[in-house]
């Protein structure tokens, strides 16, 4: 069983396409690894996350923060901002749906709010 500390050693793969989106089971036991508020989409192509904060600064700094874990990583999430709440999605567009990719840097934003 994958663990949190798993996956935060880990590093994303680049990844261009030519190979399999995780399956289903494989996600739900990654997901286990994860906060208990992250979602797996209807599709099963993506999870994602609502974050709250109390004000717009520190919405802005955890969306910052969480730029900066994309661009570490080369993995970067669909992110919906608003006052006071950020979706954070991703989704390995490359081979349209999940790879270990999405569940590394997942992990590594949940650390942020440790």
């Amino acid at each position: 069983m994958t663990t949190t500390s798993d996956l935060i050693s880990r590093r994303c793969k680049p990844c261009e396409g030519g190979v399999a989106p995780l399956e289903a089971d494989a996600a739900r036991e990654l997901m286990a690894a994860l906060h208990a508020d992250w979602r797996i989409g209807a599709d099963g192509k993506s999870i994602a996350r609502l974050f709250s904060f109390a004000g717009y600064h520190r919405t802005m700094s955890f969306v910052n923060a969480v730029a900066w874990i994309a661009d570490s990583e080369g993995h970067h999430p669909d992110l919906n901002v608003g006052y006071g709440k950020v979706n954070v999605l991703y989704m390995t567009h490359a081979i349209g749906g999940l790879s270990d990719n999405d569940f590394i840097c997942a992990a590594k934003i949940d650390r942020l709010l440790d």
